[in-house]
């Protein structure tokens, strides 16, 4: 199941500074204030400002579509390719990899794999994502890795296990059944990889 591709890409924008919790809050606020698009784009910044912290970074975004496509949907990215959808909103202030791969994948169901905190949390303590990379770079290395048809199910699980049990600080590792693979637990407990 999808979500409304605008609705999507407003929301993953709010999350970036932020946890899910205050996301959805920001996001819920936001449409209580302004339950049409339109509304926001005709609104004062103070009122969308008192709405949301990164009020303005939205509108423009708002106003940068509506230029793009006439009007404030983006239900036409449907007919589009991802490649093509990647270059258009590429450039702009605010939609990085992590917002392009979230619209990709929820807002427009498509094969895309955001990297969040979470993902990338545990990606360098499992050593599938090298220590040094960043959000950026583990974008297209995680395309290479991910199996097709396995991106929504498989982000949405690394996510719970980032909340519940790999948490950034206290990870629960006596609750890990992943300890053996697990570079930072190695590192910490003092085990040595065995060597086959």
């Amino acid at each position: 199941m999808t979500r409304d591709p605008l609705d999507t890409l407003i929301e993953t924008i709010l999350s970036q500074n932020t946890n899910d919790r205050n996301r959805d809050r920001a996001y819920q606020a936001l449409k209580t204030e302004f339950p049409r698009w339109e509304d926001l784009l005709r609104a004062d910044v103070r009122k969308i400002i008192q709405a949301i912290r990164p009020g303005g970074l939205v509108r423009e975004i708002l106003r940068w579509i509506k230029r793009q496509f006439g009007r404030l949907d983006l239900l036409v990215l449907r007919r589009m390719d991802s490649a093509a959808i990647k270059e258009i909103f590429g450039n702009l202030k605010g939609v990085g990899p992590k917002t392009l791969h979230c619209l990709l994948l929820f807002g427009l169901g498509r094969e895309a794999f955001p990297v969040d905190t979470h993902i990338l949390r545990i990606g360098k303590r499992l050593g599938f994502i090298p220590g040094e990379m960043n959000g950026e770079k583990a974008h297209p290395r995680m395309a290479l890795l991910v199996p097709k048809g396995k991106s929504l199910s498989l982000h949405l699980n690394l996510i719970r296990f980032g909340r519940q049990c790999c948490k950034a600080n206290h990870p629960r590792c006596p609750d890990c059944f992943l300890t053996k693979e697990c570079l930072q637990f190695r590192e910490t407990s003092g085990i040595r990889p065995t060597r086959v």
